[in-house]
């Protein structure tokens, strides 16, 4: 090759460099996509071999994927906090220290607090146009239906169009309950008992050995038509007044139908994209798939391999298609920086009553959402920026959800909060090459309130050490997850303490299956000592604040309950949505 062609290839690759850079330090368009409780193993450009993701397999082949991608929190509600806080949940008080660890109920009084501040909080400082459209999961109401104190646009979104707390089994006629355990312990019980009583005490006074006053019969039978009647109660109110769809502080659908959803959703996202062409913008396109009740539009039910969870995967990847599509369309593609990720991992419990599995693929990960074994909490993360960052690149160091806060409040020109500890880190200079080591020596793995584990990534190694301090009993023994209570739990006789932590060296062991012992790691007892003394360090740093999940906080309010219609016509119907919605391919 002459000296002149080589002279023109360097001077071209420097010309791209220097542009690289230029567009790096400018203002991009943010588009975050969040998918809901799908596995690490489901997209294709994760492995999967018959479940068809060409858009998201797309947004790998065009930007990087990060194979070491982790959620900061196994569960939906402290996820969502962390992703949009850059903290860890427990720092604002979203981890829960009993059974429940998300909200259930819209008129709860939880939430993320008005104090933290979101990306894109900040990022409407600088001028962007801000929305979320889907799921939020982050709570509504304080103290009255009116303050919307944790209401989406409480926390910087101009826009807010979908659903305020989470998509259920019981938002589905006909696909079951998650109360299934609630209402065998508070309702099926109580009857048995009270049935009992009942049959006993008529022995008895048939017998003559003992008098029975009738107020007796008739307070056991009035207690159990009580019972019965609250039972039919809930399961009759609970969709139309916890499944319904916001747009801003209006209720525009309730009970939500599924009928086009994401079409619908999708829709929204591509018009506030239309809308906001011209200045710059941040789009949080947050969807209810993959988790249960699933669903899929009449154009995929029934076109995947994997039954309606595959058809729900495949029409998420559409709709993520959709969107970059117009991004495309209105030439916005190499301005706008596309990250895509899960919120946790499958959830691997999900089975119906036929037996069918509603859950997705953890690939070759032990566990699933609710535990940080790493089935629970290694997701998918997927960013994408024409130009700037380099196409088809794979990065196998440690990151977290929680890294998307400053990497994106950087890059959109705003300096980082300085009154609070912000847990992520700036992930451009690893996405740019700049740096070949994640940030992240350490990173802290909690079940709800309680610190589980703590991953070490030791300098100038090539080891990723993982220490659990408990672990889930799965049930039944030998199963992939915690079947008998529908997610593991965190607590008592649920887990197993272990002393010393249980330690894994992920690079060499990512299923979870061996870990070290002394005599098969000299270094034991000195790894063990040197992820303590970090522990030790970051729970100083961990002050005590209001518990946003509490069991006041987690019950239903009748006064924080929102209903388009008198509330005490106990209708709570109506429908402002467009329906016709189609699908083009």
């Amino acid at each position: 090759m002459s000296k002149r062609r080589k002279m023109k290839i360097f001077l071209l690759l420097l010309l791209f460099l220097c542009e690289a850079q230029s567009r790096a330090t400018s203002r991009p368009n943010f588009v975050v996509l969040i998918a809901d409780d799908l596995g690490i193993g489901d997209p294709g450009c994760y492995g999967n071999k018959t479940l068809r993701t060409p858009n998201l397999d797309g947004l790998a082949k065009g930007g990087v994927k990060l194979t070491q991608h982790l959620a900061a929190s196994p569960l939906c509600t402290p996820s969502r906090a962390s992703l949009m806080t850059g903290r860890y949940s427990i720092r604002s008080g979203l981890a829960s220290r009993s059974r429940v660890g998300v909200f259930l109920f819209s008129a709860s009084s939880g939430g993320l607090p008005s104090s933290e501040i979101t990306f894109a909080k900040l990022l409407k400082t600088q001028g962007y146009a801000t929305a979320l459209i889907g799921k939020w999961h982050l709570g509504i109401h304080c103290h009255n239906k009116t303050d919307f104190c944790h209401h989406p646009l409480n926390h910087g979104f101009d826009y807010f169009h979908g659903l305020p707390v989470t998509n259920l089994r019981d938002c589905k006629p006909g696909h079951g309950s998650v109360f299934t355990s609630g209402i065998r312990l508070l309702v099926f019980i109580p009857l048995q008992v009270i049935a009992i009583a009942l049959l006993t005490l008529a022995v008895l006074k048939w017998l003559g050995l003992c008098h029975v006053p009738p107020a007796v019969f008739f307070c056991l039978v009035f207690l159990a038509a009580l019972i019965l009647a609250s039972l039919l109660c809930f399961l009759h109110y609970f969709r139309p007044l916890n499944c319904f769809l916001f747009r801003n502080y209006d209720i525009t659908q309730q009970p939500m139908s599924y009928d086009n959803l994401t079409q619908r959703l999708t829709e929204d996202a591509s018009q506030f994209i239309r809308r906001n062409a011209e200045t710059p913008f941040l789009l949080v396109m947050s969807y209810l798939q993959v988790h249960t009740a699933l669903f899929a539009s009449k154009d995929f039910a029934g076109k995947s391999q994997h039954g309606i969870y595959g058809d729900a995967v495949e029409e998420m990847d559409w709709s993520v298609g959709q969107i970059v599509n117009v991004l495309e369309e209105l030439n916005l593609a190499n301005d706008t920086l596309i990250y895509f990720t899960s919120d946790q991992g499958a959830h691997v419990e999900e089975v119906n009553s036929r037996g069918e599995m509603h859950g997705g693929s953890n690939g070759i990960y032990k566990g699933g959402k609710a535990n940080n074994w790493e089935g629970g909490i290694r997701v998918p993360g997927l960013l994408r920026w024409p130009g700037v960052l380099q196409a088809g690149l794979e990065i196998d160091e440690p990151t977290t959800n929680m890294d998307i806060f400053p990497t994106v409040v950087k890059l959109a020109g705003s300096p980082l909060p300085e009154d609070r500890i912000i847990d992520g880190r700036d992930l451009m200079p690893l996405l740019l090459g700049k740096h070949q080591r994640s940030e992240h020596e350490f990173l802290f793995h909690y079940c709800n309130f309680y610190l589980n584990a703590v991953r070490w990534h030791p300098p100038n190694s090539t080891s990723i050490w993982k220490a659990f301090f408990f672990t889930p009993n799965f049930s039944p023994e030998g199963a992939n997850g915690c079947f008998h209570t529908h997610v593991c739990l965190c607590y008592g006789h649920f887990v197993t303490h272990h002393h010393p932590p249980l330690l894994f060296d992920l690079s060499k062991d990512p299923r979870e299956r061996n870990p070290v012992s002394p005599t098969t790691e000299p270094r034991f007892q000195e790894i063990l000592e040197t992820m303590q003394r970090a522990v030790d360090r970051h729970t100083q740093t961990v002050q005590r604040v209001p518990n946003q999940l509490s069991l006041w906080n987690l019950l239903w309010k009748p006064w924080l309950q929102m209903c388009c219609s008198s509330f005490f016509h106990l209708s709570c119907q109506c429908d402002q949505e467009k329906q016709d919605g189609r699908v083009s391919h």
